[in-house]
């Protein structure tokens, strides 16, 4: 993309993924009619194709992505925790108080009637190892460091208020039907972005969450969780 139009915009830069991903939320059910019985599912392919080709063509723009997972003996054993009970959370957590709306959602089935794994592995790499790079980079060090400096780069998550992180974190579950549980998983994965002052860990945490609900998805039929 344009390095003039990025270069002392990173707020752009961190927003550019994330706002394709939702423009694909928002024209799905204009697309989808237009499409042939069965394969609107893989507008998803598109989606997070878009989001992987905006943040292949933005990286050089994500400074907090360049060192790698630091203090890995520190942070690994929190990421994993964090990251299975954000899940255990998250299939508990569907009461109707807590959700904006009851999704429903069959099965996935090809024309064969049986389950279309080509596009479930897509589904689960999109949701494990896509979702999470895409929503972190927004949501924890954009959003929530910038609800507490304007010039959000030059503060460290450490210093990140709670108003800020449960603000950031409110605003963040909003952005999905199970919302209280989506609440709960901002603040975990800011909380850990707080401790370990590393972006790849709440990363690794929401990668993980996002894998072991895919997999819990498909062996238990619960499709309404996707």
């Amino acid at each position: 993309m344009n390095g003039t139009l990025f270069d002392g915009r990173p707020g752009l830069a961190r927003s550019v993924p994330f706002a394709l991903y939702m423009l694909f939320l928002g024209l799905r059910p204009l697309l989808e009619p237009l499409l042939p019985e069965g394969s609107a599912r893989w507008l998803y392919a598109a989606q997070i194709g878009s989001v992987m080709l905006a943040l292949a063509l933005l990286w050089r723009h994500y400074h907090e992505l360049a060192e790698g997972p630091v203090s890995i003996a520190r942070n690994l054993l929190a990421a994993v925790i964090c990251g299975v009970l954000v899940f255990v959370l998250w299939i508990n957590l569907d009461l109707p108080l807590l959700s904006l709306g009851q999704p429903e959602a069959g099965a996935p089935l090809d024309v064969a009637g049986r389950l279309d794994w080509p596009w479930l592995v897509v589904r689960v790499f999109g949701a494990a190892a896509v979702v999470p790079v895409m929503e972190e980079l927004f949501w924890r060090s954009f959003i929530m460091r910038w609800l507490q400096k304007a010039d959000f780069r030059r503060i460290s998550p450490a210093a990140v208020g709670l108003r800020a992180l449960f603000v950031s974190s409110l605003v963040f579950g909003l952005e999905h039907s199970l919302w209280f549980a989506g609440l709960l998983a901002g603040l975990a994965y800011g909380w850990l972005y707080r401790r370990s002052g590393n972006l790849w860990w709440p990363i690794l945490a929401h990668g993980l969450t996002n894998f072991i609900l895919g997999l819990w998805v498909i062996s238990s039929g619960n499709w309404q969780f996707w």
